[in-house]
């Protein structure tokens, strides 16, 4: 069993940055791949970036740039560090992590940037 808890959304101004976190409990030796998605209001989920357990990162064209995923095994955690923020980012965030079989996700962190 792994467990995801998000941190660090909250408002923010254009151009401004913020610092997400997901913090993984349990068994969290069984991950290897973690990630960022994002929902906006009435959109479909998105992947933001990924980040296997060696560090090697993708990222979406929209973020690219602008965002950085970086995940600290020891401390079993996973950041999004978001810099040049766009009211086009206003989503909620969501943690994700692969131990395959399974696939687990965070309960979301809302971020809002306004123009």
């Amino acid at each position: 069993q792994v467990q995801l808890v998000e941190s660090g959304g909250g408002l923010v101004q254009a151009g401004g940055s913020l610092r997400l976190s997901c913090a993984a409990s349990g068994s969290t030796f069984t991950i290897n791949r973690m990630a960022w998605y994002r929902q906006a209001p009435g959109k479909e989920r998105e992947l933001v970036a990924t980040i296997t357990r060696l560090g090697r990162t993708n990222y979406a064209d929209s973020v690219k740039g602008r965002f950085t995923i970086s995940r600290d095994n020891a401390k079993n955690t996973v950041s999004l560090q978001m810099n040049s923020l766009k009211p086009e980012d206003t989503a909620v965030y969501y943690c994700y992590a692969e131990s395959y079989p399974i696939d687990y996700w965070g309960q979301g962190t809302r971020v809002t940037v306004s123009s």
